[in-house]
């Protein structure tokens, strides 16, 4: 089984980008999906959130929702928005967000690859969101989001994209929420086909960076697909829809923490308790941690450095030695209480392009008693995490800029 192949993309018809592409599904509630898509009949958003089309008060699990999205992608196919490509081909994919950019290279990618962890993952998934992507997918018979990709160094790949990224985009849009601009360049002759498709199977892995729901989901889906009856080894859902990026082009932004009350303690009792696993050090304003090992701290108004004692730093240990897991071994759960933080409500998570304000601002209202900010995960971390066949803390990484959805898809034929 090749570890990835071209695909037929169902992608806007020419011109019509810019109408069609949307945030991915799972960055915008449904509310801010739909103040999004006012005004705008054609965006992906009527079908990666389709509950914005019904009723306010809709369960955006009924299954309501998911036929309103098979509708709408008919609609659109219908009236000529999506067109399907003729023939297979791979799609350079460029993201470019102020001066960061990235160029990968968008697939379909072996379902087997990924039971077997040559496709590496790093997060656990939760059951109720793999069954929204199961049901998403079964509705439109096409995967929709494309999970995300990092690849270790491969000369080859590289310089094949860059070639191809040479001449104008065959598509060129922006997202309107975040100024993103989305270039992709259709790769349909055979050389660069068979080229790219070596130079992937010569790779030891690839590494999921973001849509672990995704990618199980496609999983699922091809499981169940088998199980009825459908095991012919070409079929379309042997492999899921994805884009292959440099593992270091890959951006990943600080997640940092936000915890609701103190666990009974006082402030100078808090301190103390941090002061004996951490070096404690006032700061005159938002403490951006320029190196790991170290932590902003926002507590009653006041910013503090911390930087965790050496000795309780476990080098060998590629879950442990991170400054997630750092904070969370060494003072979230001793110190907070908080020893699940994927269930605790008293956690809560901010991805750092809301800065360090958003913090300090929840603190201050009270809704908050004590913020962290971190340094951000590495892409050598995670690597190494998904190497072992680990996974990370909830919450560790943070990719910026995300791909958009609706440009390519995936038909299951």
């Amino acid at each position: 089984m090749p570890l990835i192949k071209p695909f037929r993309a169902l992608r806007p018809a020419p011109g019509r980008a810019g109408e069609v592409i949307a945030p991915p599904y799972d960055v915008l509630s449904s509310g801010e999906a739909r103040a999004l898509a006012e005004g705008r009949p054609w965006s992906f958003l009527h079908i990666s959130k389709p509950e914005i089309d019904l009723p306010p008060d809709t369960d955006p699990y009924d299954a309501a929702v998911y036929a309103k999205a098979a509708e709408t992608m008919a609609a659109m196919i219908e009236a000529g928005v999506l067109v399907r490509d003729e023939a297979p081909a791979f799609y350079a994919w460029r993201l470019t967000a102020g001066t960061h950019s990235q160029l990968g290279v968008a697939v379909t990618a072996s379902v087997a690859a990924y039971e077997s962890n040559r496709i590496r993952k790093h997060e656990f998934t939760t059951p109720v969101k793999e069954d929204d992507r199961v049901r998403q997918i079964e509705a439109v018979n096409a995967e929709t989001g494309p999970v995300m990709l990092a690849y270790p160094q491969a000369g080859e790949i590289d310089t094949l994209l860059a070639a191809a990224a040479a001449r104008p985009a065959d598509v060129d849009a922006v997202t309107a929420h975040d100024g993103v601009r989305h270039e992709i360049w259709v790769l349909k002759d055979r050389d660069t086909i068979d080229r790219l498709s070596a130079a992937f199977d010569a790779l030891d892995a690839l590494y999921i960076t973001d849509g672990h729901h995704r990618s199980a989901a496609a999983a699922r889906v091809s499981a169940a697909r088998i199980a009825a009856g459908d095991d012919d080894p070409q079929a379309s859902h042997r492999h899921f829809l994805a884009v292959a990026f440099p593992h270091d082009q890959l951006r990943i932004l600080d997640y940092n923490r936000l915890v609701r009350d103190l666990n009974g303690l006082g402030s100078d009792a808090f301190l103390a308790a941090v002061a004996e696993r951490f070096d404690v050090e006032p700061a005159p304003g938002p403490v951006r941690p320029d190196a790991p090992r170290r932590f902003g701290m926002y507590l009653a108004g006041q910013w503090y450095r911390l930087t965790i004692h050496p000795d309780r730093v476990p080098e060998s240990d590629p879950v442990a030695r991170l400054d997630i897991a750092l904070l969370g071994d060494n003072l979230i759960a001793p110190i907070l209480g908080i020893t699940d933080p994927r269930r605790d409500e008293r956690i809560a998570f901010v991805g750092g392009a809301r800065g360090l304000d958003a913090l300090a601002e929840r603190v201050d209202s009270g809704e908050m008693a004590v913020a962290f900010s971190l340094y951000p995960t590495s892409m050598s971390d995670l690597m190494a995490v998904a190497d072992a066949g680990a996974v990370m803390p909830p919450k560790s990484t943070w990719f910026e800029p995300k791909l958009a959805d609706g440009l390519l898809s995936h038909v299951l034929d």
